[in-house]
């Protein structure tokens, strides 16, 4: 009885970013006939389109062994999570995991704003080793660049792209409706904080005794009631999930719904909000 094939060794390629937000891949390979990129946006619901949500680019020889394909920033990528194959000669699109990644020009990267959107994408490695690129599209877009923690509240200050500020800018938290999952309880409603801007930066303080408890939204309205709401984000740099490696101190207030902890952290799309918990009295 012949024994069963080994599994075929991984497919690794090796991802670079530019400071205009495209990524190159290097995959490791000899065959070279017909080979692409394959990225494909997890689907929300099946009744996505399969076609659609698929970004076909050509793998050409770079070197010996090597296979690049290119993903310019100018190719419109959807926000959501993109998984990475290989499609090579024997037209089976093979899963990849990561090699080399060099992100650095995504930490220094400050995009210009002119297009009317900031397009951010980071590769990383899912929990079971495989390649996939997180993207963001935010058209316009409020960039939370630091965070500066009190006793009594949080300081945000930001920079927006695709839009201006204007006199009457405020920002506002919104109560996030109770969804099972620790959200809710009883902090219904919406809470505004005046905003101090000069041209695409902007500051503002969010007192934490005024809150109940529950989870709250950061929005920015760069034009006051006229104008956009945008959900502050913090996108430009190269952390895929911010979630887990960047966390906040929570502070310990008395309010009118009795004592709280309080505290900023992101989303699992590296949003921005605020967690108030009660405590024991």
């Amino acid at each position: 009885m012949t024994p069963p094939a080994p599994p075929a060794a991984p497919l690794r390629a090796d991802c670079i970013g530019d400071s205009a937000g495209g990524l190159t891949f290097d995959v490791a390979t000899r065959r070279n006939t017909g080979a692409a990129l394959l990225i494909r946006r997890r689907r929300v619901t099946d009744a996505v389109d399969a076609a659609a949500d698929t970004v076909s680019l050509p793998l050409a020889p770079a070197a010996e062994g090597r296979l690049r394909a290119a993903l310019p920033s100018s190719v419109s990528l959807p926000e959501g999570r993109w998984d990475a194959y290989a499609r090579l000669s024997d037209g089976r699109p093979r899963r990849l995991v990561p090699g080399v990644t060099d992100l650095r020009s995504l930490a220094e990267r400050t995009p210009s704003g002119l297009l009317g959107h900031v397009a951010v994408r980071i590769p990383y490695a899912t929990r079971q080793g495989n390649l996939t690129v997180r993207s963001w599209l935010r058209a316009p877009h409020a960039e939370a660049v630091e965070l500066r923690l009190a006793s009594g509240g949080l300081t945000v200050r930001g920079r927006v792209y695709g839009t201006q500020l204007v006199p009457g800018a405020d920002a506002e938290l919104r109560a996030r409706p109770d969804d099972g999952e620790g959200g809710g309880r009883g902090g219904a409603g919406v809470r505004r904080v005046e905003v101090a801007a000069e041209r695409t930066e902007f500051a503002f303080t969010v007192p934490y005794d005024g809150l109940a408890p529950g989870l709250w939204d950061l929005w920015l309205r760069p034009a006051g009631d006229a104008g956009p709401v945008v959900r502050l984000a913090r996108l430009l740099d190269d952390v895929a999930d911010k979630n887990p490696v960047l966390t906040f101190p929570r502070a310990r207030v008395r309010t009118p719904h009795g004592p709280v902890e309080a505290g900023p952290y992101y989303t699992r799309d590296n949003d921005l909000s605020l967690a108030v918990a009660p405590l024991e009295a």
